[in-house]
């Protein structure tokens, strides 16, 4: 095991009406004046904005808005958000709905205390050294973002999407889960939330350290509750308690517990952010079909892993690595198609996808030699992306 250290600040209000204490919480993390980040209309429908709206006036919290966060958010709304807090002297950022909504209020949080373009950030030129606080009422159950330090943007001039790392600065300081909340999504999004969730604690399991037994425990644990109660919350969206535990699990994949003295991978969440940048599609449904695909070609490379994975998660009894890697990832496959997941480019609805560019894109961003749990160039993920449009 690795040494390392491990801060998880956030204070998590986890149940029925959670959100009713979005003014309780706010003025505890000691804003007054507040900037709401949120994106369609659903927080609007749902009437949850007009919750929160007046949770925050029962408090005596001053807010503005900032809605219309898209899906793969980019770098404009962020612009656009970091101007309001400047003109408005706001003092928090309440991010209110899934990782989108999420990733782009820490992006503000990050950018209205920098004297330069936020931008420098995500592009490893500059450190986030302090940010404007930042709180968070969940709508659903798959980035966790409620519980990281991380965020994603999209920059949209030359399609660049990096996933910025932060110990602490913008981990937010409470996160308001109310399961509920999530019974009205579309069943696609749930599912590929699953998706998401399952693919953050696997970019942690493919580690290259050794003796982690603790943390192997937690991953595989995690995913086998993820498998037992997918299928529960696909088959009844209002079952409250499935929906409880596929919320918790979103979190614990992604809020660096899972983790914790190991080398982590992420390769395959690279590998999808250049084809959702290219072609915007859902997160979740994109790493359906990047993972099976990275799996698929570790099997033939690096079989120990993935067969690993097979026997304790998927309960595959073959002895040959090789074999039983395969057949655990026949079981995955099987269980993204039972959730109405694609699992090739074709079902994500691209139809003749450009590997070049995905390549050149994807080692421009990260390196000419990008991995941890395998070292991979551009002739190997360019092998994986060719799995990719395979059934």
């Amino acid at each position: 095991m690795d040494n390392f250290t491990y801060y998880s600040p956030t204070k998590y209000i986890f149940g029925k009406e959670a959100e009713s204490r979005t003014g309780e919480m706010t003025a505890w993390m000691g804003a007054s004046n507040v900037l709401i980040v949120y994106g369609g209309g659903s927080v609007v429908r749902s009437g949850l904005l007009a919750r929160v709206k007046e949770s925050l006036g029962q408090a005596g919290i001053a807010y503005s808005e900032l809605g219309g966060v898209q899906p793969n958010p980019t770098d404009t709304k962020v612009y656009e958000g970091i101007e309001l807090c400047r003109a408005l002297g706001i003092d928090g950022i309440l991010g209110v709905g899934g990782g989108s909504a999420i990733d782009t209020a820490k992006a503000i949080a990050a950018g209205a205390l920098y004297d330069g373009d936020f931008w420098d950030f995500y592009a490893g030129k500059s450190i986030v050294e302090r940010a404007l606080p930042v709180g968070v009422v969940l709508t659903i159950a798959a980035a966790g973002s409620e519980g990281s330090g991380n965020s994603v943007i999209t920059k949209t001039e030359g399609l660049h999407k990096i996933s910025l790392r932060t110990e602490s600065a913008l981990r937010p300081r409470f996160a308001l889960m109310n399961p509920e909340l999530t019974m009205t999504l579309p069943p696609y999004h749930t599912a590929c939330g699953i998706a998401d969730m399952m693919a953050h604690i696997m970019e942690r399991y493919f580690t290259s350290t050794a003796q982690v037994g603790i943390t192997d425990r937690l991953c595989e644990g995690a995913l086998m509750a993820i498998v037992e109660e997918a299928p529960k919350v696909m088959a009844d969206p209002f079952n409250y308690e499935a929906r409880a535990n596929i919320m918790w699990s979103g979190t614990i994949a992604h809020n660096g517990i899972c983790g914790t003295g190991r080398a982590e991978d992420w390769v395959s969440h690279f590998m999808e952010h250049e084809i959702s940048a290219v072609y915007s599609v859902a997160h979740g449904a994109g790493l359906a079909v990047v993972f099976p695909a990275w799996l698929t070609f570790m099997a033939s490379h690096k079989p120990a892993r993935p067969a690993q994975l097979a026997r304790r998660v998927f309960a595959v009894t073959d002895t040959d690595d090789t074999a039983a890697a395969l057949e655990g990832i026949r079981r995955m496959r099987a269980l993204f198609r039972s959730l109405g997941l694609p699992l090739t480019m074709s079902e994500l609805g691209i139809a003749d996808p450009d590997i070049d560019l995905l390549v050149r894109k994807l080692h421009e961003n990260k390196g000419d030699v990008i991995g941890t749990y395998y070292r991979l160039d551009s002739e190997a993920t360019r092998q994986i992306y060719q799995l990719c449009c395979q059934g």
